[in-house]
């Protein structure tokens, strides 16, 4: 059995973007596997203290950290599943979104459910959160959230370059679901299972290749609380 560190909230909800690109990739690969929840007090407990940081999958005797690490030992480990990626154009395109996604949609999101994060964290991970946000932006979570209409506005400039491939391909990945749109999708999955729900107007191509992720596998990805089982 497969199993996989996921950082939790209150409920079991699974709130980690990097968490959810693994989770879609174990289901798209269709393999089984099961989920631990930890907090950020119980990260450093993760195989023993080796890591700081999630996800954390194990497989046998190999543990593996770092989302795209875990993707692509994935696709080598179990060459007969679905692929997540179609060669090294298609691993070097993934590399691509995920700093896009990481240096254009991240920062934007991190302001705009910085309050929903806070909310769905149990009350020691509150206290830490609150600390390392207040730290980082210098200014308390409360007044950092009253920013957040600028952010939403910026973060529909910053979508632009996704909508311009969905104005052409039905998935970011061409004609079939793959590593590039887990990527993307678990950005804003973010979002969703937190409960900010209103990011983008159902017009928009952007929220409908999101419905047809969260679709994918069953609708997994409409089941935040409680631990994804896989297949």
């Amino acid at each position: 059995m497969i199993t996989i560190y996921s950082l939790c909230g209150k409920d079991d909800i699974h709130y980690s973007p990097h968490v959810w690109k693994v989770i879609m990739a174990l289901h798209h690969k269709g393999l089984s596997f099961d989920v631990v929840p930890v907090d950020f007090s119980t990260i450093r407990d993760i195989e023993g203290g080796a890591f700081n940081s999630v996800p954390v999958l194990r497989d046998g005797d190999r543990v593996i950290g770092d989302s795209f690490e875990i993707c692509t030992y994935l696709d080598a480990a179990y060459p007969d599943a679905p692929a997540l990626f179609a060669g090294a154009g298609s691993e070097a395109q993934v590399r691509f979104l995920e700093s896009y996604c990481l240096t254009a949609l991240h920062p934007p999101l991190a302001v705009i459910a910085v309050m929903a994060m806070h909310d769905i964290m149990h009350p020691g991970d509150q206290a830490y959160f609150r600390a390392k946000r207040e730290e980082r932006f210098g200014v308390s979570i409360e007044a950092l959230a009253e920013t957040a209409p600028a952010e939403r506005a910026r973060l529909q400039e910053r979508l632009a370059p996704v909508r311009a491939v969905l104005t052409h391909h039905h998935w970011l990945a061409g004609d079939a679901p793959a590593m590039a749109d887990y990527v993307v999708f678990s950005a804003l999955q973010w979002c969703w299972v937190v409960g900010l729900r209103d990011l983008l107007s159902p017009d928009d191509s952007v929220a409908q290749w999101f419905s047809r992720c969260q679709a994918l596998f069953g609708g997994a990805a409409q089941k935040p609380a409680g631990a994804p089982r896989g297949a």
